[in-house]
């Protein structure tokens, strides 16, 4: 594994770490820790040469829409107040994140 490789492998698993205690806390402070790990995700893998990070262009590409997604929700709410509807689509988006995850580390033999 190239160290390209596993810093993205690093980064994923934080992301995942991050998400994981999101569902457990609902703390919506995390969403800002995600958009960092997603941002290093993405400057990691996109335009890479490297053929393993073309492998999981699709399964990364979920995962940056469905954050943007996220971000675009939370940009619609009022004073922050996320409502039931709200909350409905974050979490269908951050479901497709989380199946996108295990997409990725199924590709790429981790699992």
């Amino acid at each position: 594994m190239t160290a390209e490789q596993q810093k993205f492998v690093e980064t994923l698993y934080a992301l995942n770490q991050t998400m994981k205690q999101l569902f457990e806390r609902g703390d919506v402070g995390l969403f800002s820790e995600m958009n960092t790990e997603i941002k290093e995700l993405y400057r990691l893998q996109h335009g890479s040469d490297d053929p393993i990070m073309q492998m999981i262009d699709v399964d990364c590409g979920i995962i940056y829409n469905n954050f943007d997604m996220i971000v675009a929700v939370l940009r619609t709410t009022e004073n922050g107040e996320i409502d039931r509807g709200a909350q409905t689509a974050i979490n269908k988006f951050l479901h497709n994140i989380d199946e996108a995850v295990v997409g990725i580390v199924s590709a790429l033999g981790i699992v």
